[in-house]
């Protein structure tokens, strides 16, 4: 597990942006069944997480039409909130960083790490708009 003094950092880069923190299963699952669209990403201490995931999430919300709720969980330190995020992620396998949307409960976009690694930041908002524009 990584240490708390790296951690809340890269997690106040999200939460200080209107991200909700999910730190347990439950709080997860409620989350991701809410109704309308949440968009959930895995965090990361990577590089694309710092580079790519993070600035990414954060751009793709100055557009107009935006998901209804907000949510993060951390790799490799909400170790229960993460094994819960990704039973609702299948049939995609463990990936971190990754971004995923649900409406009304349902994945129905979803960007894993090898969509991130090697992208601009500007390209993960733009692919992130685009499913706001079909989904929200």
């Amino acid at each position: 597990m990584y240490p708390a003094e790296l951690v809340l950092p890269l997690k106040a880069e999200l939460t200080e942006k209107g991200f909700e923190d999910l730190t347990t299963p439950e709080a997860v699952a409620q989350a991701l069944k809410k109704e309308g669209t949440t968009l959930l990403m895995i965090n990361s201490v990577c590089g694309c997480a710092a580079g790519a995931a993070r600035p990414g999430a954060i751009v793709s919300l100055n557009t107009e039409k935006t998901p209804d709720h907000l949510a993060t969980v951390f790799a490799g330190f909400d170790i229960d909130a993460v094994a819960e995020a990704r039973k609702f992620l299948a049939p995609f396998p463990p990936s971190s960083p990754c971004i995923a949307l649900f409406k009304d409960g349902e994945l129905v976009h979803m960007l894993e790490r090898h969509h991130i690694e090697g992208n601009p930041a500007e390209a993960i908002a733009a692919n992130l708009q685009a499913a706001y524009e079909e989904y929200c």
